[in-house]
């Protein structure tokens, strides 16, 4: 299958605000408001890209548009990517959760992690460690939720390795797959067809975690999870509105 790569240099409008949680550079989150904001939980997208220095949130803009779009407040983080030191990004994580919501209107109190990729291993992350009592929720897409098995097949060429900067088994503390599975709503959307993150590193953490919902999409890559363009995407919605009623 050939990915439809596109949604990752579409355009999309400005966000409402940007907010800075720190003083580094990539300690900043953007933040779009929905109509129905104030009765859903605010959205909080970390953005993938095998947590490279080069793939920032501008990718994630059309998908946070969207979402807002769709009535939801969203809340779109950057944060630090540096090669070898994972503990500067998993502080910026908490950092943002807790600090920004709380200065955030229009959503209902609650908080809905999204994470998609990497940044879908973050959101199962930090689900694992309960960085906030707010939180009610998890939809990681297509995530790299077991990193041992994502370095054993050399996923990104050797982003994990690259990420740790020592081999997984040696950090178990930064993978979900050997942390406690998360005590709030978790569903992992996962396109059948995606080559980027098989299939198996998804059901390689579900057998581990035997709560969290596996939904599958049969004619779906990596990237059409994110694509608002695309059919998967109704999917994708239909899944925030289940995890906010739960």
């Amino acid at each position: 299958m050939t990915e439809d790569l596109s949604v990752l240099s579409r355009s999309a409008s400005a966000p409402d605000c940007t907010l800075r949680y720190g003083p580094e550079p990539d300690q900043v989150a953007d933040v779009r408001t929905g109509v129905r904001g104030a009765q859903l939980p605010l959205i909080v997208l970390i953005h993938g890209g095998f947590w490279k220095p080069a793939y920032d949130r501008s990718h994630a803009q059309p998908m946070a548009q969207a979402l807002a779009a769709d009535g939801w407040s969203v809340l779109t983080l950057e944060y630090r990517r540096i090669p070898g030191q994972p503990d500067a990004m998993l502080q910026d994580i908490v950092g943002a959760i807790r600090e920004l919501p709380g200065t955030i209107d229009n959503h209902n109190g609650q908080l809905l992690l999204v994470g998609h990729s990497a940044g879908g291993h973050l959101v199962l992350w930090a689900a694992a460690n309960a960085v906030s009592d707010a939180l009610c929720g998890v939809l990681a897409l297509a995530p790299v939720a077991d990193l041992e098995l994502a370095q054993r097949l050399n996923l990104g060429d050797g982003a994990v390795l690259r990420f740790l900067g020592v081999a997984a088994a040696d950090r178990a503390d930064v993978d979900p797959m050997r942390l406690a599975a998360p005590t709030i709503a978790v569903t992992v959307l996962h396109g059948e067809l995606d080559e980027v993150v098989p299939l198996a590193v998804a059901q390689s953490y579900c057998a581990a975690c035997p709560n969290t919902r596996l939904a599958l999409l049969d004619c779906a890559g990596h990237f059409a999870l994110i694509d608002p363009l695309n059919g998967a995407w109704k999917e994708l919605l239909r899944e925030l509105e289940r995890l906010s009623r739960d």
